[in-house]
């Protein structure tokens, strides 16, 4: 796509603004990362991605992503994220969680032990380096590991992060069905900020996970738009 049709693109999705959300489930079950795009927005971004064939994973390792960097008070960015989706989160003075409980949005599991829980990329950084990242600079993949301005970092169970592994959404989806809606258009929103690519079976299972959503309000889109 030519930059300049880019730039009015993403300009115009940027300007709307985006709404809170709470997926089914327990009350503890609040969305705390960045709030995804409403599903025709992140539909959008879906179909303006490049489709291609995945790159090669030769040079990769989880090091060229330097991940959880300093935030602010000794704070890192996984510390961060499991005191923004944690509830009555504790830290000791290294500002490590030492309780509180966590909602897991990919199983619905409650969790109160920080050890049990893991912050997942929901873009992998294993997706990411085959699907544009192997071009970028260690500075920029460090942004992206550590990025808590777009819905990229969650608090999850470390079971269900680890079963995930580096799978894109063709070979896995959240097991809890309510979740994958905020699954997809998260996804859709990281890749389309990053100018990510995706594979033709990745687009096919998010598109089939954005018609999961619920409808959006009559004239949800004609408010958020003004």
């Amino acid at each position: 796509m030519p930059t300049r049709q880019w730039r009015h693109t993403a300009a115009t999705l940027a300007a709307l603004p985006t709404l809170l959300a709470t997926l089914a489930g327990p009350a503890a079950a609040v969305i705390r990362l960045p709030e995804p795009s409403v599903p025709p927005i992140a539909r959008a971004e879906l179909n303006l991605l490049t489709v291609a064939e995945p790159r090669s994973a030769a040079g990769y390792s989880r090091d060229r992503f330097p991940h959880w960097s300093t935030r602010a008070a000794a704070c890192d960015a996984r510390e961060t994220v499991l005191a923004r989706d944690g509830q009555n989160v504790q830290r000791d003075d290294a500002c490590r969680a030492v309780s509180g409980s966590w909602y897991s949005a990919y199983d619905g599991r409650t969790l109160s032990s920080a050890d049990d829980v893991d912050v997942s990329h929901i873009v992998p950084l294993a997706n990411a380096w085959r699907s544009g990242a192997d071009t970028w600079t260690d500075a920029e993949r460090e942004s992206f590991a550590n990025d808590l301005e777009r819905p990229q970092l969650l608090a999850v169970s470390a079971a269900s992060n680890r079963s995930r592994g580096d799978q894109g959404p063709e070979s896995w989806k959240p097991p809890l069905a309510a979740s994958r809606c905020m699954y997809a258009r998260a996804w859709a929103d990281v890749k389309y900020h990053y100018r990510l690519t995706v594979t033709a079976e990745e687009k096919a299972a998010l598109a089939e996970m954005l018609d999961t959503c619920r409808p959006q309000p009559a004239g949800e889109d004609r408010k958020r738009a003004t």
